[in-house]
């Protein structure tokens, strides 16, 4: 299974913008698709995620209320939408999968994404 990240830019604080992360490859039976972000020195953490097939999700308290995870079955894409961009949201975004159930902790995940960058200027 390859993912494919890709959406992130440039724009200024209270902007939004649209991630999206496609799977490919052979049939994908993953369960849990998740979110992670790195900024510059710190650890790469969570930030979202939602259940393939039931369409559950999970949000990072620091994302609840601005951001929503949603997904395309039939494209195999998840999309990240982020509104009420702020300075602070500014990393590396990375998607990645599992075949169990989401988990909040990155090195639990099989696949990944190869990360695009999201930064907002204040």
């Amino acid at each position: 299974v390859q993912l494919q990240a890709f959406g992130g830019g440039l724009v200024q604080a209270g902007s939004s913008l649209r991630l999206s992360c496609a799977a490919s490859g052979r049939t994908f039976t993953g369960r849990a698709m998740s979110w992670f972000r790195q900024a510059p020195g710190k650890e790469r953490v969570f930030v979202s995620a939602i259940v393939w097939s039931s369409g559950y999700t999970f949000y990072a308290d620091s994302v609840k209320g601005r951001f929503t995870v949603s997904r395309d079955n039939a494209k195999n894409t998840v999309y990240l939408q982020m509104n009420s961009l702020k300075p602070e949201d500014t990393a590396v975004y990375f998607c990645a999968a599992r075949s169990r159930a989401v988990s909040y902790e990155s090195t639990l995940y099989d696949f990944w994404g190869q990360g695009t960058q999201v930064t907002v200027s204040s």
